[in-house]
């Protein structure tokens, strides 16, 4: 039987969703697992547009900190985008003090997230922009 990451990966067009099902993301092995999870979403999957959630994460660990900046090197590599979202103000504090808030796209909602993408506009009648 296959061990569980407790992630969630929804593909929306060409963006994909990634979203944490637990709390705590704390776990040394799991936490690697994940990595190689995310990893495999450029690498093996090719995607290029990639948004995660963090809506209900309350602990990160700081290996996944650098998790995430070695994702962000090989999705940049590929042209493509990493954009984080729903962060609470607690680990925000986390990625200001190592001044990752610099380094990473990071949006208050997936809403506002996922607009940033330039994919998903609100009602809008007017075509212009579009390709």
């Amino acid at each position: 039987m296959e061990e569980q990451t407790n992630l969630m990966v929804e593909n929306r067009g060409p963006v994909t969703v990634v979203s944490f099902l637990q709390f705590s993301v704390l776990d040394r092995a799991q936490i690697d697992k994940i990595g190689a999870e995310l990893v495999a979403l450029v690498e093996e999957k090719d995607r290029k547009k990639i948004l995660i959630s963090f809506e209900g994460v309350d602990y990160l660990s700081s290996t996944v900190l650098g998790k995430l900046v070695a994702l962000h090197k090989r999705i940049a590599l590929k042209k493509g985008l990493l954009k984080l979202c729903g962060i609470k103000p607690s680990i925000r504090e986390v990625f200001e003090i190592t001044r990752l808030d610099k380094v990473f796209d990071i949006y208050a909602d997936e809403k506002e997230a996922m607009e940033s993408f330039g994919l998903f506009r609100p009602d809008r009648s007017d075509p212009a922009g579009q390709s």
